[in-house]
Protein backbone atom coordinates (compact mmCIF):
# COMPACT_ATOMS: atom_id res chain seq x y z
CA UNK A 1 0.00 0.00 0.00
CA UNK A 2 1.19 3.56 -1.09
CA UNK A 3 -0.58 6.37 0.67
CA UNK A 4 -0.55 9.28 -1.80
CA UNK A 5 0.45 13.33 -0.51
CA UNK A 6 -3.33 14.03 -1.34
CA UNK A 7 -4.65 10.50 0.76
CA UNK A 8 -2.44 11.79 3.30
CA UNK A 9 -3.83 15.17 3.48
CA UNK A 10 -7.44 13.83 3.29
CA UNK A 11 -6.83 11.72 6.49
CA UNK A 12 -4.42 13.65 8.46
CA UNK A 13 -6.94 16.74 9.34
CA UNK A 14 -5.85 18.69 12.00
CA UNK A 15 -8.12 17.95 14.74
CA UNK A 16 -7.44 13.81 14.43
CA UNK A 17 -3.08 15.08 13.79
CA UNK A 18 -2.77 16.80 17.44
CA UNK A 19 -5.18 14.63 19.23
CA UNK A 20 -3.31 11.52 17.60
CA UNK A 21 -0.39 13.59 18.88
CA UNK A 22 -1.45 14.00 22.17
CA UNK A 23 -2.25 10.65 22.72
CA UNK A 24 1.49 9.49 21.15
CA UNK A 25 2.99 11.76 23.73
CA UNK A 26 1.61 9.78 26.66
CA UNK A 27 2.51 6.46 25.37
CA UNK A 28 5.47 4.05 25.65
CA UNK A 29 7.06 4.50 22.51
CA UNK A 30 11.12 3.49 21.60
CA UNK A 31 12.02 6.66 19.43
CA UNK A 32 15.80 7.47 19.63
CA UNK A 33 17.46 10.72 18.55
CA UNK A 34 16.97 10.48 14.90
CA UNK A 35 20.18 9.65 12.67
CA UNK A 36 22.19 12.84 11.19
CA UNK A 37 24.57 12.93 7.95
CA UNK A 38 25.69 15.68 6.08
CA UNK A 39 26.78 15.24 2.56
CA UNK A 40 28.57 17.75 0.30
CA UNK A 41 27.22 18.32 -2.88
CA UNK A 42 29.25 19.55 -5.53
CA UNK A 43 28.95 23.85 -6.55
CA UNK A 44 25.63 23.55 -3.79
CA UNK A 45 25.27 23.72 0.00
CA UNK A 46 26.06 21.02 2.26
CA UNK A 47 23.22 18.58 2.24
CA UNK A 48 21.51 16.35 5.17
CA UNK A 49 20.12 12.89 5.69
CA UNK A 50 17.88 12.14 8.50
CA UNK A 51 17.23 8.97 9.54
CA UNK A 52 14.28 8.58 12.18
CA UNK A 53 12.74 5.49 13.33
CA UNK A 54 10.09 4.87 16.37
CA UNK A 55 8.39 1.79 17.28
CA UNK A 56 5.26 0.62 19.58
CA UNK A 57 6.18 -2.87 21.00
CA UNK A 58 4.09 -5.57 19.36
CA UNK A 59 2.31 -3.36 17.67
CA UNK A 60 4.38 -0.51 14.70
CA UNK A 61 7.44 0.18 13.67
CA UNK A 62 8.21 3.14 11.72
CA UNK A 63 10.75 4.74 9.95
CA UNK A 64 11.67 7.82 7.60
CA UNK A 65 14.23 8.80 5.78
CA UNK A 66 15.11 12.86 4.92
CA UNK A 67 16.82 14.09 2.11
CA UNK A 68 17.19 18.01 2.66
CA UNK A 69 18.97 19.57 -0.32
CA UNK A 70 18.95 23.62 0.64
CA UNK A 71 20.61 24.38 -3.03
CA UNK A 72 17.21 23.13 -4.49
CA UNK A 73 15.29 26.02 -3.60
CA UNK A 74 17.17 27.89 -6.10
CA UNK A 75 15.94 25.31 -9.00
CA UNK A 76 12.37 25.74 -8.00
CA UNK A 77 12.63 21.92 -6.67
CA UNK A 78 11.52 21.22 -2.77
CA UNK A 79 14.57 20.95 -0.54
CA UNK A 80 12.70 18.22 1.61
CA UNK A 81 12.40 14.98 0.20
CA UNK A 82 11.00 11.65 2.22
CA UNK A 83 9.77 8.29 2.64
CA UNK A 84 7.76 6.80 5.47
CA UNK A 85 7.35 2.90 6.44
CA UNK A 86 5.12 1.37 8.17
CA UNK A 87 6.18 -1.57 9.34
CA UNK A 88 4.12 -4.59 11.45
CA UNK A 89 5.53 -4.63 15.37
CA UNK A 90 5.45 -8.10 15.40
CA UNK A 91 6.89 -9.47 11.61
CA UNK A 92 8.07 -6.45 10.78
CA UNK A 93 5.86 -7.12 7.58
CA UNK A 94 5.61 -3.57 5.46
CA UNK A 95 2.23 -2.27 5.74
CA UNK A 96 2.48 0.91 3.95
CA UNK A 97 4.79 3.20 2.40
CA UNK A 98 3.96 6.78 2.59
CA UNK A 99 4.73 10.19 1.30
CA UNK A 100 7.46 11.49 3.84
CA UNK A 101 6.52 15.37 2.60
CA UNK A 102 3.26 14.91 3.90
CA UNK A 103 3.51 13.15 6.83
CA UNK A 104 6.60 15.49 7.88
CA UNK A 105 5.07 19.20 7.29
CA UNK A 106 1.49 18.13 9.18
CA UNK A 107 3.59 16.12 11.96
CA UNK A 108 5.38 19.29 12.37
CA UNK A 109 2.46 22.03 12.08
CA UNK A 110 0.23 19.62 14.08
CA UNK A 111 2.75 19.90 17.28
CA UNK A 112 3.11 23.22 17.29
CA UNK A 113 -0.34 23.90 17.25
CA UNK A 114 -0.59 21.58 20.31
CA UNK A 115 2.21 23.42 21.72
CA UNK A 116 0.80 25.84 21.88
CA UNK A 117 -2.91 24.92 22.93
CA UNK A 118 -0.93 24.73 26.19
CA UNK A 119 1.50 27.92 25.26
CA UNK A 120 -0.49 30.30 23.73
CA UNK A 121 -3.63 32.98 25.28
CA UNK A 122 -6.51 31.57 24.86
CA UNK A 123 -7.99 34.76 23.54
CA UNK A 124 -4.62 34.94 20.64
CA UNK A 125 -6.06 36.30 17.79
CA UNK A 126 -3.81 37.45 15.47
CA UNK A 127 -0.25 35.83 14.69
CA UNK A 128 2.70 36.92 12.44
CA UNK A 129 3.80 33.68 10.49
CA UNK A 130 8.04 34.40 9.60
CA UNK A 131 8.59 32.59 6.12
CA UNK A 132 6.24 32.09 3.41
CA UNK A 133 7.65 28.87 2.42
CA UNK A 134 5.88 25.06 2.58
CA UNK A 135 5.84 24.78 6.11
CA UNK A 136 4.38 28.55 6.37
CA UNK A 137 1.39 27.04 4.56
CA UNK A 138 0.80 24.37 7.13
CA UNK A 139 1.79 26.28 9.93
CA UNK A 140 -1.04 29.32 9.44
CA UNK A 141 -4.17 26.85 9.13
CA UNK A 142 -2.27 24.41 12.05
CA UNK A 143 -2.42 27.36 14.21
CA UNK A 144 -6.02 28.59 13.10
CA UNK A 145 -7.45 24.94 14.06
CA UNK A 146 -6.58 25.57 18.12
CA UNK A 147 -7.22 29.37 18.14
CA UNK A 148 -9.64 31.82 16.60
CA UNK A 149 -7.09 34.02 14.94
CA UNK A 150 -8.53 36.59 13.24
CA UNK A 151 -5.27 38.45 11.37
CA UNK A 152 -2.31 36.62 9.71
CA UNK A 153 0.51 38.94 8.63
CA UNK A 154 3.31 37.00 6.83
CA UNK A 155 6.88 38.28 6.41
CA UNK A 156 9.56 36.23 3.64
CA UNK A 157 13.30 37.61 3.02
CA UNK A 158 11.21 37.34 -0.44
CA UNK A 159 8.54 40.07 -0.29
CA UNK A 160 7.12 38.39 -3.76
CA UNK A 161 6.79 35.39 -1.22
CA UNK A 162 5.00 36.99 1.47
CA UNK A 163 2.61 39.09 -0.76
CA UNK A 164 1.75 35.93 -3.08
CA UNK A 165 1.12 33.58 -0.11
CA UNK A 166 -1.13 36.67 2.12
CA UNK A 167 -3.16 36.83 -1.45
CA UNK A 168 -3.60 32.84 -1.32
CA UNK A 169 -4.84 33.09 2.84
CA UNK A 170 -7.34 36.71 1.50
CA UNK A 171 -9.00 34.49 -1.43
CA UNK A 172 -9.49 31.50 1.55
CA UNK A 173 -11.71 34.27 3.40
CA UNK A 174 -8.53 35.38 6.31
CA UNK A 175 -7.74 38.58 6.56
CA UNK A 176 -3.81 38.66 6.14
CA UNK A 177 -0.99 41.25 5.15
CA UNK A 178 2.51 40.94 3.73
CA UNK A 179 4.79 42.48 6.76
CA UNK A 180 7.87 44.26 4.92
CA UNK A 181 11.14 44.53 6.72
CA UNK A 182 10.53 47.92 7.94
CA UNK A 183 7.55 46.92 9.38
CA UNK A 184 8.68 43.48 11.07
CA UNK A 185 9.71 44.52 14.47
CA UNK A 186 6.27 46.44 15.17
CA UNK A 187 4.20 43.84 13.90
CA UNK A 188 6.41 41.40 15.85
CA UNK A 189 5.65 43.33 18.84
CA UNK A 190 1.62 43.82 18.42
CA UNK A 191 0.60 40.32 17.44
CA UNK A 192 -0.30 37.20 20.01
CA UNK A 193 1.32 34.61 18.03
CA UNK A 194 4.36 34.46 16.19
CA UNK A 195 5.53 31.05 14.13
CA UNK A 196 9.19 31.00 12.06
CA UNK A 197 9.79 28.41 9.76
CA UNK A 198 13.04 29.62 7.91
CA UNK A 199 16.27 28.75 6.96
CA UNK A 200 18.12 31.70 9.01
CA UNK A 201 21.24 31.17 10.19
CA UNK A 202 21.61 34.53 12.16
CA UNK A 203 18.26 35.71 14.66
CA UNK A 204 15.34 37.01 12.52
CA UNK A 205 13.17 37.79 15.82
CA UNK A 206 14.56 39.80 18.49
CA UNK A 207 13.79 39.37 22.46
CA UNK A 208 13.61 43.24 22.64
CA UNK A 209 10.81 43.29 19.92
CA UNK A 210 8.23 40.82 22.14
CA UNK A 211 5.57 42.32 24.17
CA UNK A 212 4.01 40.28 27.24
CA UNK A 213 1.94 37.82 26.24
CA UNK A 214 3.15 36.84 23.20
CA UNK A 215 3.63 33.26 21.90
CA UNK A 216 6.79 32.68 19.80
CA UNK A 217 6.99 28.85 17.82
CA UNK A 218 10.13 28.11 16.55
CA UNK A 219 10.27 25.24 13.30
CA UNK A 220 13.05 26.43 11.27
CA UNK A 221 16.29 25.69 13.18
CA UNK A 222 17.08 22.19 12.69
CA UNK A 223 21.05 22.22 13.20
CA UNK A 224 23.29 23.62 15.23
CA UNK A 225 24.19 26.73 13.52
CA UNK A 226 20.90 28.02 12.56
CA UNK A 227 18.77 30.09 14.68
CA UNK A 228 15.37 32.36 14.72
CA UNK A 229 15.83 34.49 17.47
CA UNK A 230 18.06 36.06 19.75
CA UNK A 231 19.60 35.44 23.03
CA UNK A 232 17.35 38.02 24.60
CA UNK A 233 14.09 35.97 23.10
CA UNK A 234 15.59 33.02 25.06
CA UNK A 235 15.93 34.75 28.21
CA UNK A 236 13.03 36.78 27.99
CA UNK A 237 10.45 33.77 27.21
CA UNK A 238 9.23 30.56 29.50
CA UNK A 239 11.10 28.00 27.01
CA UNK A 240 9.35 24.99 26.19
CA UNK A 241 10.55 22.06 23.64
CA UNK A 242 9.45 18.91 21.90
CA UNK A 243 11.89 16.64 23.29
CA UNK A 244 15.11 18.05 25.37
CA UNK A 245 17.46 14.87 24.03
CA UNK A 246 16.90 16.32 20.62
CA UNK A 247 16.70 19.88 21.03
CA UNK A 248 19.52 20.54 23.29
CA UNK A 249 21.46 18.03 20.16
CA UNK A 250 20.42 20.00 17.34
CA UNK A 251 18.87 23.33 17.38
CA UNK A 252 20.95 26.13 17.18
CA UNK A 253 18.21 28.56 19.12
CA UNK A 254 19.06 26.10 22.14
CA UNK A 255 23.11 25.51 21.67
CA UNK A 256 24.25 28.62 20.61
CA UNK A 257 23.02 30.49 23.97
CA UNK A 258 24.03 27.84 26.30
CA UNK A 259 27.27 28.23 24.75
CA UNK A 260 27.75 31.95 24.84
CA UNK A 261 25.88 31.50 28.59
CA UNK A 262 23.22 33.40 27.79
CA UNK A 263 20.44 30.49 28.47
CA UNK A 264 21.07 27.13 30.34
CA UNK A 265 19.39 23.68 29.72
CA UNK A 266 17.85 23.43 33.17
CA UNK A 267 15.80 26.65 31.69
CA UNK A 268 13.68 24.58 29.73
CA UNK A 269 10.57 24.72 31.36
CA UNK A 270 9.06 21.24 30.33
CA UNK A 271 8.50 18.85 26.74
CA UNK A 272 5.59 17.45 24.93
CA UNK A 273 5.82 14.61 27.17
CA UNK A 274 5.21 16.70 30.33
CA UNK A 275 2.21 18.74 28.63
CA UNK A 276 -0.01 16.56 27.27
CA UNK A 277 0.58 14.24 30.49
CA UNK A 278 -0.10 17.26 32.93
CA UNK A 279 2.86 16.86 34.69
CA UNK A 280 3.32 20.81 33.55
CA UNK A 281 0.06 22.98 32.84
CA UNK A 282 2.06 25.20 30.20
CA UNK A 283 0.85 28.78 30.67
CA UNK A 284 -1.22 28.22 33.01
CA UNK A 285 1.04 27.08 35.64
CA UNK A 286 3.49 30.12 34.92
CA UNK A 287 3.80 33.22 37.46
CA UNK A 288 1.69 35.60 35.56
CA UNK A 289 -0.12 33.77 32.75
CA UNK A 290 -1.29 36.57 31.13
CA UNK A 291 1.61 38.95 30.89
CA UNK A 292 4.41 35.97 30.40
CA UNK A 293 6.48 35.27 27.18
CA UNK A 294 5.96 31.91 26.24
CA UNK A 295 8.01 30.06 23.60
CA UNK A 296 8.30 26.43 22.00
CA UNK A 297 11.30 25.11 20.20
CA UNK A 298 10.84 22.09 17.79
CA UNK A 299 13.10 20.14 15.59
CA UNK A 300 10.74 17.31 14.95
CA UNK A 301 10.90 13.65 16.79
CA UNK A 302 9.85 10.24 15.58
CA UNK A 303 7.24 9.73 17.40
CA UNK A 304 5.09 12.73 15.88
CA UNK A 305 5.77 10.77 12.70
CA UNK A 306 4.73 7.52 13.62
CA UNK A 307 1.29 8.83 15.38
CA UNK A 308 0.84 10.13 11.49
CA UNK A 309 1.61 6.76 9.93
CA UNK A 310 -0.85 4.83 11.96
CA UNK A 311 -3.26 7.42 11.89
CA UNK A 312 -3.25 7.13 8.01
CA UNK A 313 -3.02 3.82 7.79
CA UNK A 314 -6.10 2.97 9.99
CA UNK A 315 -8.12 5.26 8.38
CA UNK A 316 -8.56 2.91 5.03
Amino acid sequence: MYLSAETLTQRLTWPAMIDALRTIFTTDVHSPVRHHHFMDVPDEPQATLLLMPAWIEGQYLGVKQVSVFPGNNAKGLPGLTSLYTLSSGTTGETLAQMDGNIITARRTAAASALASSYLSRSDTRSMLMVGAGRMGHFLVPAHMSVRAIETVWIWDRNEDMAQAFAKELVAQGIDAHACVQADLPRIAGEVDLISCATMAKEPVIQGRWLRPGTHVDLVGSFTPTMREVDNQAMQAANVFVDTRAGALAETGDLIIPIKEGAFSEDDICAELTELCGAEHKGRAQLADPDKAITLFKSVGDSREDLAAAILAYNAS
